[in-house]
This record gives C-alpha cells, sequence and structure tokens, in this order.
C-alpha cells in the first residue's frame, strides 16, 4: 500500500510557470536593459535560497527548539516569529515550519498564530536592508569578496563551514542582485518610464495591491517582492504612492505559500493557514482603508528618526513596518475567538475515522524534528486502539483503566463478556496505522538526520512492532478467556480473572506513564529527567512482578493438578495462556520503554489541547 499525499499546491504553481517564461521572453526581446533587471532578480532569489540553506544548517536544533520552547505565551511566540523572520529573511519559510510543527502537534494554534504575527514584522527587516544600506552604498564592492569567501566555504566538509559559506554567499547574491536591479532600471528610463503609468486615486489602490499580490505569487518571496519595489521607487520607475499599494499586496500575497503549504496538511495546518490568510487580509483592508491616515503616521515617524523629506525608500519601509504593527494591534483581541473558531470549524473529513492516521502528512515531512514529532503522535493513536482492543478481549472498558478503582474490585464487577473480531479490528483499528508509520518512518529516514533523530526513529517503529505483535498474541489469548470466564468451574475462572488483572495492570501502567507530561511553565529539559526516574520507576516494578507472577502461577497450577481440581486440558490452556499473558507484558513493557526511557526526542515533544481519543464501541459497564 503506497503512502501518498495529495500535492495540489504544486500543479497550481505549473500553471504560472509557461505564462512566466512567456513574459520574460517577450521583455528580454523588447528591451535590452530588461536583462540587467531580470538577471538581477534572479540573482537576488537565488541569495534568498542560499541565506535559507545556510541558516537551517544552524536552525535544524536550534530553532526547532525554540520553537517547541519559547512558545508557551503569546507575546513569546510574536518575538520567535519576529526574530526568527527577521533572521531567516523569508516569512514563507518560517509560516511552513509553523505549519509543519503544528501539524505534528508540536505546537498550540495560539502558538502558531503568534509566530505568524511576528512574521510579518520580522519580514520587514529586509525593506529596512535594502533602504538603509541596499540603495545608499556601492554594495557590489561588499558582495565580491562575500561571494569569494561564502563559495570556498560552502565546499569544506564541515557542515558549520558549509552553513556560514552559505550565508555569505547568500548575502553576496542579494546585494549584487540588488546592484544589478538598481543599474536596471536606470537603463530602463532611456527606453521606458514606468511612472508614466503611475494612477492615482482609489483605481492605483487596487490596481497596485492587484500587481504587488501577483508579483509575491509568481515569486513565493514577499521580501524579493519589496527589495524590487524598493529599488524601482529609488530609481523613480514607480511613483511613492503607487509603492505603497505594491507594498500592501506584497504582504497579502505572502500567505499564498503558506495555503499551499497546507493543502496537503492536516486540520492543525489548515487552521494556521487560514488564521495567517484572515490576518493578512485585515491587515491589507486596514491599510488600503486607512492609508492616508497611516501615512501621516509615517510623516511623523520620518520627522522623529530624521528621515529626509524626499527619502522615500526609508519611509516606504516605516509604511511596511507600520501598518503590520497596526494589523498586530487590532488583531490580537480576537486571538482567542479566532482560535477558537477555527477549532470549531476547520476540520479533517476523517478525523473520527480512527483508523486512519491523524498526524502523517507532506508539511510534518518537511523537517526531521516534526517528522518525528507526527511519528510518536501517530504511534500513541496506535497505542490508544490497542490498549483498547487489550481491555475488550479482556471484557474490560477504557473507563475501567482510566478510573482509580482498584483492578480487582474493576475485574470482580465486569462480567459481561465483549463478543469482539480481533482479526476484523486488527485490519480497520491496526493494519492501516502501522502501515502507514512504516511508510512514513521510511520517507522521513530520507531526510537530514542526525544520529540521534535515526536512533528516535527506529525506536519509534520498533515500538509499533511491538504493538503489533500484542493484537497478534490476543487472537490466541481471547478463545479461551471468553470459554473460562463464563466456565462453572470457579477456580479456571480465577485464574482467568489473575490474567486479566495482570495484563490490565499493565495497559494503566502505561496510560499513568503516558499522562506524565512537562509542564511548559517550567524547565523541560530538567522535567524530563525527573519524568525518566519516574517512568524507569513505574516499569521496573512491573518487571519486577513477572518472575513472582509466574512462580505464585505455577505453584497454583501443581496444587489444582495435584488435588485434582482440574483436569490436564484445563492445565495445558492455563500454561499456554500464562506464556501469552506474560509475553504480552513483555512486550508492552519493551515498547513503553523504547518510547520513553530510551527516547531522546521527549524534550521537543509537547501536548496539544487536541488529545487522541479512543471511542469504546462497546459502552456497557462505562
Amino acid at each position: 500500500m503506497k503512502l501518498s499525499f495529495p500535492r495540489r499546491g504544486f500543479t497550481i504553481r505549473k500553471l504560472f510557470l509557461p505564462i512566466i517564461l512567456i513574459l520574460i521572453s517577450l521583455m528580454l526581446w523588447y528591451s535590452p536593459s530588461f536583462k540587467e533587471i531580470g538577471s538581477g532578480v534572479a540573482i537576488l532569489l537565488f541569495g534568498m535560497i542560499s541565506l535559507e540553506n545556510g541558516f537551517q544548517t544552524f536552525a535544524e536544533g536550534p530553532l526547532r527548539k525554540m520553537l517547541h520552547k519559547i512558545t508557551n505565551k503569546f507575546y513569546k511566540s510574536l518575538m520567535l516569529g519576529a526574530a526568527s523572520t527577521a533572521v531567516l529573511q523569508s516569512s514563507s519559510l518560517i509560516s511552513v515550519i509553523a505549519i509543519s510543527f503544528i501539524s505534528a502537534g508540536l505546537l498550540d494554534l495560539i502558538a502558531g498564530i503568534g509566530i505568524i504575527f511576528g512574521a510579518n514584522i520580522g519580514t520587514t527587516a529586509t525593506s529596512w536592508l535594502v533602504a538603509v544600506f541596499g540603495l545608499k552604498l556601492k554594495i557590489s564592492a561588499l558582495a565580491m569578496p562575500m561571494l569569494v569567501f561564502g563559495i570556498i566555504l560552502t565546499f569544506q566538509k564541515s557542515q558549520s563551514l558549509k552553513g556560514i559559506g552559505n550565508i555569505l554567499a547568500g548575502m553576496g547574491f542579494l546585494f549584487l542582485g540588488i546592484h544589478y536591479m538598481k543599474e536596471g532600471f536606470d537603463a530602463f528610463k532611456d527606453t521606458l518610464d514606468l511612472s508614466q503609468y503611475a494612477i492615482e486615486g482609489l483605481l492605483g489602490l487596487i490596481t497596485f495591491t492587484g500587481l504587488g499580490v501577483l508579483a509575491t505569487v509568481i515569486l513565493q518571496s514577499s521580501s524579493a517582492t519589496m527589495a524590487i519595489i524598493l529599488t524601482a521607487l529609488m530609481t523613480s520607475q514607480i511613483t511613492y504612492f503607487n509603492a505603497l499599494a505594491l507594498a500592501i499586496g506584497a504582504n497579502i500575497g505572502t500567505t499564498i505559500t503558506a495555503i499551499l503549504g497546507a493543502t496537503a496538511s492536516n486540520a492543525a495546518g489548515k487552521r494556521l493557514a487560514m488564521a495567517h490568510l484572515v490576518f493578512n487580509l485585515v491587515t491589507g483592508i486596514i491599510a488600503l482603508v486607512f492609508i492616508n491616515q497611516i501615512s501621516w503616521l509615517v510623516e511623523v515617524t520620518a520627522g522623529v528618526l530624521g528621515i529626509g523629506q524626499n527619502d522615500f525608500t526609508l519611509k516606504l519601509a516605516t509604511f511596511h513596518t507600520i501598518f503590520n504593527l497596526v494589523g498586530i494591534i487590532v488583531m490580537y483581541p480576537a486571538v482567542k475567538p479566532l482560535a477558537k473558531w477555527l477549532n470549531r470549524y476547520v476540520k479533517d473529513l476523517d478525523v473520527k475515522d480512527v483508523d486512519r492516521p491523524l498526524y502523517l502528512n507532506d508539511s510534518s515531512l518537511a523537517y526531521p524534528q516534526s517528522a518525528i514529532g507526527a511519528l510518536y503522535k501517530e504511534t500513541m493513536h496506535l497505542f490508544g486502539n490497542t490498549y483498547a482492543l487489550i481491555l475488550h478481549t479482556l471484557s474490560l472498558h477504557r473507563t475501567d483503566i482510566l478510573s482509580k478503582t482498584q483492578l480487582r474490585k474493576v475485574i470482580k464487577k465486569s462480567n459481561k463478556i465483549i463478543n469482539i473480531n480481533i482479526d476484523e479490528v486488527y485490519y480497520l483499528k491496526i493494519k492501516t496505522i502501522y502501515s502507514k508509520i512504516i511508510e512514513f518512518a521510511t520517507l522521513a529516514q530520507q531526510l537530514d538526520l542526525t544520529a540521534k533523530d535515526i536512533n528516535a526513529i527506529h525506536n519509534i517503529k520498533d515500538a509499533n512492532q511491538y504493538f503489533v505483535e500484542v493484537v497478534k498474541d490476543l487472537k490466541d489469548l481471547q478463545p479461551n478467556m471468553s470459554k473460562f470466564l463464563k466456565s462453572d468451574n470457579e477456580l479456571m475462572k480465577k485464574e482467568y480473572n489473575n490474567f486479566r488483572r495482570r495484563l490490565s495492570k499493565m495497559v494503566r501502567t502505561m496510560v499513568n506513564i503516558q499522562s506524565l507530561q512537562p509542564d511548559p511553565e517550567k524547565d523541560i529539559d530538567e522535567q524530563i529527567i525527573v519524568m525518566r526516574k519516574e517512568q524507569e520507576s513505574l516499569l521496573a516494578k512491573s518487571e519486577s512482578k513477572l518472575q513472582p507472577d509466574d512462580d505464585e502461577f505455577n505453584a497454583t497450577l501443581d496444587r489444582l493438578l495435584r488435588e485434582k481440581l482440574i483436569t490436564s486440558e484445563m492445565a495445558s490452556s492455563m500454561m499456554n495462556d500464562n506464556a501469552i499473558v506474560k509475553g504480552i507484558i513483555k512486550n508492552l513493557i519493551t515498547a513503553t520503554k523504547l518510547l520513553y526511557t530510551k527516547a531522546d526526542f521527549l524534550s521537543t515533544i509537547s501536548d496539544t489541547e487536541e488529545e487522541v481519543t479512543v471511542k469504546d464501541e462497546h459502552p456497557e459497564g462505562q
């Protein structure tokens, strides 16, 4: 069975390619000066790609960890989104990372919204970089040394040196691209003055906002669009008023990348992409409606900062920052209601169908940590279905285990046999999820993984294998369990109730271990150490009971045979089933060790508000 996820976003992108190539060919044929502009745009975009690749070398560990740790407060998420976007120079990258993390259950929706809001502020750093340095200095002189050192370092074996090399080369290409664009726009004046096509008033506002959206959709980067807008403004190819509208359009257009990234995501990822769209649309509408008021505020701010009256590039950067800040101020009170509304109305079509994976999707495969997080969450989903099947085989219910009632009392009052087809349940609730987990893990292993990541994936795969083995053992246990729980022989019934107690106790231990979660308000690494000790203690207690329980069973069996209280056939059944029960407990202990006490990734896994609930298909007795 092949694991496949829809890739609708890529189909949408393909529609633009032939049109873009035709338009570029026509422009190159029409004006030789456009060659410099086109080359500048291409070099600029390549520089941004190099920057992203370089920063991802260092972001793979620290950034992922920060995204997990520094999101317990909205303002922290906001600051993290702004800072990481300013450094990485890509709000689209941060948006995709946030969507992949929230899809994997590593972030809650409020934290994700905070990161998205912050990313909109962080992306204005590009405007300031270009406005302050890119157009004031002869940056081609800065670009060449950066390119020389950067390219040399990219050929080194060390990943850190390669990362630094990509960053230097990216900055070099970024500056060089801006230089060529500026030169191209200057030369373009000789053949065509684009400022002649300036449109004032409401029509100009709407037209150039639309052009800003279109440019960002094509370039897939609002930062690149803003660099082009600033360069064109500096060379007087566009008017200041039209540049403001283009900046608003670029802000709205950047949501397209997030939407495309969420098309193959689960409900959580779609919610964040929708929140991104709502924020940017609201911000854009506010900027369009109150453009005169915001422009006045820009003039006031420019006076305070000492920006010259005709320094329109710095004013545009100021405008870009102010209207994003206004958007955050306006939207902040609506964050929680928006999250609540999205949680209620944006759902996966198959979220109630528990035999389907809930967390495995393309978005989660974007980064190693989100992929591992998705595998862990899906394993918890499989465990939920597995322990429900164990309990039903024992004629018990989920609420029995989740309650604080003593298991002996629970077992004593649970006399009604639950008739369950284990083959059918395995096919519907276990097999599909298990196969998807294995295939997803195989895809995840193709990512750029550390030794710790590889070990984590192996542990998760092995743990799932043990869960499947448990289900197969249950099939062998079920016939005698149902038979002797209804038997008139009270001694046989008592022994099989003992089997029920031993297995249900192990399940309760696993549930208790799973319920141990770090407090996001406290240091997570320290809590992980304490949690592991407690988990190890619980598992050690379960392991220490294996041999005494086995010894007690053998002593009881000898007594029953010696006193001829049971037949040899009954004794044979009991011996086989005791071995099965012991094997199931061992498999559950091993799986739990792999997922908890031997796991290196738990410090990057956080609980979300959305829990995986196991539907009990046999509600009697709950």
